[in-house]
């Protein structure tokens, strides 16, 4: 199954709630004022901001008046036009190598797991893999993490439960470095945005990548859990201020509803969503594609 196939599954849930609401919208006879208050509110609904629900409703409104436009077709085409401008926004994430990528977040959001398709995703593509398992915090961390290395048939680099993660990460980049290996990808522990400490951690790991292997292209992804919503928006915010964010992993959007949060995470805070998951299998993620993402809500 392609990409699109996996992402109109997973968004089933938005679909059913978004896509229903949008078709009884434009059942109607005839397209007036009305029509555009009850536009947003469906939008907002579906876990759109309202800053950002109100932007599209006034453009698309504005651009249908300035087009004398009221032909249904015409104005759902329009709207996901404008919707796409939203997600437009974040610009394209585009991956060079040698990689390094660090995955962020808080506990629960699933990034053990997103490491581990994102690696199978990679060898998929041809490309030598390695892990570094930097969460030394929790408990069995790097254990549940090896099983997704050999899932995915890749190498890990690893220490013993409350070293220090900043010395794995130094391990795991002499080892990717000495054999040339394509994409480093360094688990983190979960932490809340609230503990100091924790997010003084992930500066020490951002700068030893950056001091011992500045040639690599650096990327720093936030794993977000989809079905927190609008709530997500928060973690991105706090997280970018403390270490920058360069893209947004999007995992569980398979159970919910809430997936127009997307549009407006793009759209006010212009991060790159740069990984979706579609699915609890290791190969069930993908790179986003944002034609795709609304082509499924709609379709």
């Amino acid at each position: 199954m392609g990409f699109f196939g996996k992402l109109f599954g997973a968004l089933k849930k938005t679909k059913e709630g978004l896509g229903n609401k949008l078709r009884q919208l434009f059942s109607r006879d005839k397209i007036g004022d009305d029509f555009y208050e009850d536009l947003e509110d469906v939008l907002i609904s579906s876990d759109i901001s309202v800053t950002t629900a109100d932007e599209i409703v006034e453009n698309l409104h504005d651009r249908m008046i300035e087009e004398r436009e009221s032909d249904k077709d015409k104005v759902l085409q329009a709207l996901k036009d404008e919707i796409n401008a939203c997600l437009d926004n974040a610009g394209e994430f585009e991956l060079e190598y040698p990689a390094v990528i660090m995955v962020i977040g808080v506990n629960g959001v699933g990034k053990t797991t997103s490491i581990g398709k994102m690696a199978h995703l990679f060898t998929s593509q041809k490309k030598t893999v390695t892990i570094a398992a930097a969460d030394t915090f929790r408990a069995a961390a790097a254990d549940q993490l090896e099983i997704w290395a050999e899932r995915a048939k890749v190498r890990i680099v690893k220490s013993v439960e409350g070293s220090d993660p900043s010395a794995v990460v130094f391990d795991a980049l002499s080892s990717v470095k000495a054999k040339k290996t394509d994409v480093l990808i360094i688990d983190t522990a979960g932490r809340l945005h609230t503990k100091s400490n924790l997010m003084e951690e992930l500066k020490k790991m951002s700068r030893v990548v950056e001091r011992e292997y500045p040639e690599a292209h650096f990327y720093k992804l936030i794993a977000l859990d989809a079905t927190t919503g609008q709530n997500a928006l928060s973690q991105v915010e706090v997280f970018n201020e403390a270490v920058g964010i360069d893209g947004i992993i999007l995992t569980k959007l398979d159970g919910t509803a809430k997936g127009g949060f997307v549009v407006s995470l793009c759209n006010e805070l212009c991060v790159h969503v740069a990984f979706v998951g579609t699915g609890e299998k290791i190969e069930d993620v993908d790179t986003f594609d944002k034609e795709s993402f609304v082509d499924a809500i709609f379709d």
